[in-house]
């Protein structure tokens, strides 16, 4: 690759919006309020499902799970994004850009396979009712939740270490909001097309492999409920459901879109632009999406809330 000087880089620039500086004006305000409700939302989530031992079953502790890398995905990217819309130029260390890209990958990809995981409990919940406690058993879920975590953790451990074992020299600013593979990997000033073939390779595989899984169960759990004799128990099991393939359609189709992109075709401001909806969009949506479409999450914080409030008056 092209580079004049060869001196290593010890830092980087990320640049955000600072060819529209009133834009990230406006931007901070939003992104600020959008991570509190971040925060709040799948911290509830969390509580409310450790305190109510009713919740204690595969389908909460997944989502349990998910509200957890939600929360630890959002706090891994806005927070520094935030620093980078109050200034013209923000510097990241080699290190600190090298840790914020890791756990971007590990939340991200343990995220993909969790909801391959909640889509084939789903399945059974919904295809084999009567068996569901002897299949999706408590270590049945502990396995499936220990893979999609030690998958991600994979995932962030070769990519990370491969992306940076690149000489960085030369130009250091990452026209980005955060260090993200693609904008990073222009930076590198070596020959990166095997690294280039892996990633997309291995992002098709990570992405549709767990979405394959999914539009297989619900291919099956579409059948199971057409043949429902009754009306009410068809509304039930689409309602069940609703909330879990908003999520993944949320979830897969700005990641997909992001990661997945040919390399020519967006500006860098449109690229910052559709990070954004899978970094901020989807961690702010889901305890939204779960919370009201799902009576008995309803009824938990109902029942935690009423017990704070007896505590207090008692």
């Amino acid at each position: 690759m092209r580079r004049q000087n060869h001196s290593p880089t010890a830092e980087f620039i990320l640049l955000g919006f600072s060819n529209y500086p009133e834009l990230q004006g406006q931007m901070i305000g939003a992104f600020l309020v959008v991570y509190l409700v971040t925060l709040t939302g799948n911290a509830i989530i969390i509580t409310i499902i450790l305190l109510d031992q009713g919740l204690h079953i595969p389908m909460y502790l997944f989502l349990q799970n998910l509200s957890l890398v939600d929360l630890c995905f959002s706090t891994v990217i806005t927070p520094k994004m935030l620093v980078v819309l109050t200034t013209e130029k923000t510097t990241v260390s080699f290190g600190g850009c090298f840790a914020q890209m890791y756990f971007i990958l590990l939340f991200g990809g343990t995220e993909c396979f969790l909801l391959g995981a909640m889509a084939y409990d789903r399945f059974v919940a919904i295809c084999h009712p009567l068996s569901y406690p002897v299949i999706m058993n408590k270590r049945v879920f502990m396995k499936l939740a220990m893979f999609s975590w030690i998958s991600g953790i994979m995932v962030a451990t070769v990519q990370t270490t491969w992306v940076f074992s690149f000489p960085y020299c030369g130009h250091k600013e990452i026209n980005h909001l955060f260090c993200e593979t693609p904008p990073v990997l222009e930076l590198a000033c070596a020959d990166t097309f095997l690294f280039e073939v892996y990633a997309f390779t291995g992002t098709i595989l990570i992405v549709m492999v767990p979405f394959l899984l999914i539009l297989l169960s619900y291919t099956r759990i579409l059948f199971a409920i057409l043949r429902m004799p009754s009306t009410t128990g068809r509304q039930k099991a689409f309602s069940t459901c609703a909330s879990h393939l908003t999520s993944v359609i949320l979830f897969y189709g700005t990641a997909s879109i992001t990661y997945l992109q040919p390399k020519s075709r967006y500006s860098p401001d449109a690229k910052k632009l559709m990070s954004l909806a899978y970094t901020l969009l989807t961690p702010l949506l889901n305890p939204l999406i779960y919370s009201l479409r799902n009576k008995e999450m309803k009824r938990a914080v109902v029942k935690v809330w009423q017990r704070k409030v007896a505590l207090h008056t008692s």
